[in-house]
């Protein structure tokens, strides 16, 4: 494998990377500061592709990008409600808006099942135009999503350090604590995941604009991906403050990638991903326990040596 291939799969892995961070930043939202594990991850992100690419072939890829934020914002609100107001447990919940975006996104699709994008201008297509003849021309993918993600990485920041963001952390640590400070827990439980999935929808429009199309499938096992890029990043970048672990998820995003990216490369059959990404999650969450129990692991084998020897 020569210097300019593993160049071309390390950008590869970069750009999917960044587009699929903001899913990952979603859930950093949802599942670390919130405590909520949303398992509508899958449907949303597939929502916010096909109203993206809607939206694109009407002719408005700008306008894209703030549809798919929306719908994704309505999929988080309806969660929300059923965790909130109906008594549906959060996983329950997850699951069941999941099945029924399923439904709702074949028909804004149109009864199909592929959106094809060729011929239709996106984000992607106006920057590369607005680069081109400068040197960044033929990275014109990871420019968008750099912008994407640096955009969001700002926001997330400073929303989660205003009042209404410190009392969704306080909701997530403590909600006893936050009912009895007189704060809204479903107000601030409803917002955010208003907040995550908009994140959620804009990454399923930039990668379908990125592949130029969208289909009924492409949010298929992105609640793995996502959590599994979160404990990576939690391991690379845990400690510290909000920006600092926000930007210790993207870089586990891009690690999670870049895995991903080198199975592919060593021409690993593709049913065999999903398994990649089950090892990875399990390696992820498993990782820091056994590092904490491997000194006692360790005594225990000399000290079973040590009794063997004495035989």
């Amino acid at each position: 494998m020569d210097l300019t291939t593993v160049l071309s799969l390390g950008q590869t892995a970069l750009e999917l990377g960044l587009i699929c961070s903001l899913t990952v930043l979603a859930l950093f939202l949802s599942y670390s500061m919130l405590n909520v594990c949303d398992l509508s991850t899958d449907g949303c992100f597939t929502l916010g592709a096909t109203v993206g690419a809607v939206v694109a072939i009407a002719g408005h890829p700008l306008l894209a990008l703030p549809a798919a934020m929306l719908a994704g914002m309505c999929s988080g609100f309806v969660t929300a409600l059923l965790q909130t107001r109906m008594g549906v447990d959060s996983l329950l919940s997850g699951i069941i808006v999941n099945t029924a975006l399923y439904s709702i996104n074949i028909a804004v699709m149109g009864g199909s099942s592929l959106l094809n994008m060729n011929k239709t201008d996106t984000v992607f297509s106006l920057m590369k135009d607005l680069l081109e003849g400068t040197p960044l021309a033929g990275q014109y993918k990871l420019v968008v999503a750099l912008i994407a993600v640096a955009a969001v990485v700002a926001v997330l920041t400073a929303f989660l350090n205003t009042r209404l963001g410190l009392s969704i952390r306080a909701t997530g640590n403590n909600p006893d604590m936050v009912r009895a400070s007189s704060i809204n827990t479903v107000f601030t439980t409803t917002v955010g995941l208003c907040v995550a999935n908009a994140f959620t929808g804009l990454s399923g429009c930039l990668l379908a604009q990125s592949q130029k199309s969208a289909e009924i499938n492409i949010g298929t096992g992105m609640v793995t991906i996502a959590l599994a890029s979160l404990l990576i990043g939690r391991t690379i970048l845990g400690r510290g403050s909000i920006l600092t672990r926000a930007v210790g998820v993207v870089l586990g995003s891009f690690v999670f990638r870049l895995v991903y990216t080198v199975a592919l490369r060593l021409h690993m059959p593709a049913f065999m991903l999903k398994l990649v990404s089950s090892v990875i999650v399990i390696l992820a969450i498993s990782g820091p326990y056994l590092k904490r129990q491997w000194p006692m692991i360790r005594r225990r084998l000399a000290y079973s040596r040590a009794q063997k020897g004495g035989r």
